[in-house]
């Protein structure tokens, strides 16, 4: 469809009651599902034992239920799913990544993208560090293993290597006894934990992921904070903490987050009500309905009606059950799929001025797309609104936007734009009400890079998503990305694709 797309989710639990942990870590992972569709994996820790599985593929399809069985049960467990914004799709690339050393085993799930990894993986290869993925995750547990070689605790080995990780990066991470969650100084990307009745533990992007398991959310990490939890209960490293102005991302509320999910104490439907609203202030319009583009489109739609006294109609049906192996058309046909995964219910158009809401155009191919198929259901005027500012700037903090390039509000004015998607008037949201729309923290500010160019980091110098794809030769890209006639890749690490177990004694 177009979208933007964000980079993963992540998820853990500590549980010393609870045995089958593979299956609720399943259940979180369902719930994050929209971070990341690519691949799913899922290590279980039984004293000390790493048992894990890790596929490409919605979680549905990556985690049978004979593949999480055989997990096992255990007292903690880490899950992710993953959308690439670093790094091509194959099963090297999939997380959890688990890292074996000296004085132990890890577990290491990441959601974000940092700013110095190309600088930093060029120096661990130099200093003689092999890698096996093209992910900056893979620098990640390199850091925070070479330091742990050199610290009395994984905490303090995590919290040693947080000065030498620049950007956005969320982390959960397992040892042996302990489970650990990390968020960056900025706080680009969410992270939240909650506890169940029986005292687990667990940890997750959004809150939406605590309720699938029925754990009740305390409350998000602050910027900076590292969290550990074992046999002592729950503690808090705080030093990193104030160390730079918070910088929740924005879009998070606009499109990524579920609307049913709190993120540092907002919640994600009010805030997309309040955009939608403020869009009814910013670009109020003559109209008679107004329809909103699933899924992320629908609340900002409710937001703009009640302010603006236009009803709110259901005018166009998502087909739900399309997913990650549906076949596309060929390029002649291409037309055909938005009929295929969207379609109008036209009582609710016909002969109407209608108001479309949706969450952003980045190309605008797809919206152009969108507006034809309201058009054809009889739309007498269609009035196009963005929950979101134009996209003008690439986000490099876990979005994949990489280029200003395929941007279209980079290259055209406001009313270019809505004549070459074919709507009779465009109004984005201003960047000034973008950054009202949450109301959570009073001490979480927000980054809106993406739109007004204000980056709260330095930037990378090199922004290739594929960047680290030329180290490894082609042919054996092409042998370990899956095949195009869906026969099983060949994976060179056994464990990868199937459950492994290996006894791992951490000296803590």
């Amino acid at each position: 469809m177009g979208k933007v797309n964000e980079e993963c989710g992540v998820f853990g639990i500590y549980s010393t009651n609870t045995k089958k942990l593979g299956l609720l870590t399943y259940y979180g992972l369902y719930a994050l599902q929209h971070r990341g569709q690519e691949s799913a994996g899922i290590v279980v820790n039984d004293e000390g034992v790493f048992r894990f599985y890790r596929e490409l593929g919605l979680v549905s399809e990556a985690m049978p239920k004979e593949q999480i069985d055989r997990l096992g049960d255990g007292q903690i467990s880490v899950g992710h799913v993953r959308y690439s914004t670093s790094g091509i799709t194959n099963r090297i690339n999939a997380q959890p990544i688990v890292v074996n050393h000296v004085k132990g085993k890890m577990a290491l799930c990441h959601n974000g993208n940092l700013v110095n990894s190309y600088e930093l993986r060029h120096a661990l290869e130099l200093d003689g560090c092999i890698f096996q993925s093209t992910t900056d995750t893979e620098a990640i547990s390199y850091v925070i293993t070479r330091e742990r070689l050199h610290c009395g605790s994984i905490e303090e080995a995590v919290s040693k290597s947080m000065p030498k990780l620049h950007g956005a990066y969320s982390l959960v991470i397992m040892s042996p006894s302990k489970l650990i969650a990390c968020r960056d100084i900025n706080g680009f990307r969410p992270l939240c934990y909650g506890t169940m009745d029986d005292g687990s533990v667990v940890f997750a992007s959004e809150s939406c992921a605590l309720d699938a398991v029925g754990a009740k959310l305390v409350r998000d990490l602050r910027p900076g904070e590292i969290m550990i939890v074992d046999h002592n209960g729950i503690r808090s490293i705080t030093e990193h903490c104030n160390k730079a102005k918070p910088s929740m991302c924005v879009f998070e509320y606009i499109y990524f987050a579920r609307p049913d999910s709190i993120i540092d104490g907002a919640s994600v439907h009010e805030a997309r009500l309040r955009a939608g609203a403020f869009l009814a202030l910013e670009h109020p319009v003559q109209a008679d309905v107004v329809i909103g583009v699933p899924d992320s489109g629908l609340d900002a739609a409710v937001g703009y009606s009640r302010q603006s006294g236009i009803p709110y109609g259901i005018g166009l049906i998502k087909n739900k059950y399309i997913g990650r192996t549906f076949i596309a058309p060929g390029q002649t046909e291409r037309e055909n799929l938005v009929k295929i995964k969207l379609n109008t219910i036209r009582s609710e158009i016909e002969g109407k001025r209608v108001v479309l809401i949706d969450d952003s155009i980045v190309r605008g191919t797809t919206s152009a797309r969108i507006v034809k198929l309201v058009r054809d259901a009889g739309a007498k005027e269609v009035h196009m609104r963005i929950s979101a500012p134009p996209f003008m700037n690439p986000c490099y903090y876990g979005t994949d936007i990489d280029s200003r390039d395929n941007l279209i509000a980079c290259k055209h004015s406001i009313p270019e734009i809505a004549k070459i998607i074919g709507v009779d008037s465009l109004g984005y949201l201003s960047v000034e009400n973008a950054l009202k729309i949450a109301k959570g923290d009073s001490n979480m500010s927000y980054c809106a890079a993406c739109f007004n160019g204000d980056y709260p980091t330095e930037v990378p110098t090199v922004t290739d998503k594929n960047r680290f794809e030329s180290k490894i030769p082609k042919e054996w890209r092409t042998k370990h990305t899956e095949p195009q006639n869906g026969t099983p890749a060949v994976d060179p690490d056994a464990e990868t694709a199937s459950c492994a177990s290996v006894k791992a004694e951490e000296k803590e």
